[in-house]
């Protein structure tokens, strides 16, 4: 089992990671946070309600599912929004350059992370 500290600092040793947080979707702010390149406050914010929009979608259309994660893809870098399945309202969000990362391997990473995170 790892903290949020210990956490955000294993997504960091991702190739290419700029920044991670996790965050409270059901008010936006951040729980615990490393890096640099983005501005995390207003990240965090917004994609809470990337989150919460995404979930209504998929209540209006009848979706009986889950989000295992959100990609936003960049000119630069990728944005990866993980929420946890045994911390409902919570996500891990990390930022990574697109020259030097491996997406799948951050995707796995990024499982692997969120299935140790003791919050």
């Amino acid at each position: 089992m790892a903290t949020i500290k210990q956490s955000m600092e294993e997504v960091m040793t991702l190739d290419g990671a700029l920044c991670a947080a996790l965050v409270d979707s059901s008010s936006g702010m951040i729980l615990g946070q490393i890096g640099s390149g983005v501005d995390l406050e207003v990240a965090a914010a917004g994609n809470t309600e990337v989150v919460r929009a995404k979930l209504k979608t998929m209540r209006s259309l009848g979706l009986n599912d889950v989000i295992e994660d959100i990609l936003i893809t960049l000119g630069k870098q990728y944005h990866l929004i993980r929420p946890m399945g045994r911390n409902e309202g919570l996500f891990i969000y990390a930022v990574l350059e697109k020259a030097k990362s491996n997406l799948a391997l951050a995707r796995r990473k990024v499982l692997d992370i969120e299935k140790e995170l003791v919050v």
